[in-house]
């Protein structure tokens, strides 16, 4: 655990909190939070955790814009449900993205765990892009993530990560409630 590692943990709490509020000001944190990441995940040879952070920032920015002008006139984005389509598309998209990816950082690098650093990693893009889009489904994947990395970054001794997203797994289920109810309060 490094001073370093505090800050992140820190700032993507808050930032993980203030999106089960439907609060904008998660997007500035949560870029602050994951570029801290990327050095954390560098040291510890977790890569495809290292370029997921990468594209967190750009996933984050482009929610930011979501958020405050997705919704119909370029007015604030509601919570809604995705369709069948879409989840046909992020399962196919996290299938395929899981095994090239696990293939390429088990063939070419010192990866550690690649395969389950590649799913979790690839799992996480699906479920930022949701919640970018303002999708309820979005929790049900970041709980399938937030356990899966806390086996990981056990694993890896990364504990005040590990603690932080048991964090998160618990923030995932109030998320979703929030957002079904928020849902509903929106569509009477």
């Amino acid at each position: 655990m490094t001073f370093t590692e505090i800050i992140a943990v820190v700032l993507g709490l808050l930032s993980v909190f203030l999106v089960t509020r439907q609060n904008v000001w998660c997007y500035p944190l949560g870029i602050i939070s994951v570029f801290i990441y990327i050095f954390i995940f560098y040291e510890v040879k977790l890569y495809a955790d290292m370029g997921l952070q990468v594209f967190f920032i750009v996933l984050q920015a482009y929610g930011w814009y979501e958020w405050l002008y997705g919704g119909e006139r370029k007015t604030e984005l509601k919570v809604s449900w995705g369709t069948k389509t879409i989840y046909g598309t992020t399962m196919l998209f996290v299938g395929i993205a899981t095994v090239l990816l696990g293939s390429i950082l088990h063939r070419l690098t010192d990866a550690s765990l690649p395969y389950i650093d590649s799913f979790l990693a690839v799992l996480s893009m699906a479920a930022q892009w949701m919640m970018a889009k303002k999708y309820i489904e979005n929790w049900i994947l970041w709980t399938i993530v937030n356990i899966g990395s806390i086996v990981m970054y056990g694993m890896k001794g990364l504990y005040l990560t590990m603690f932080l997203f048991a964090i998160y797994l618990v923030l995932a289920i109030v998320g979703y409630v929030e957002w079904k109810k928020s849902f509903r309060v929106k569509s009477v």
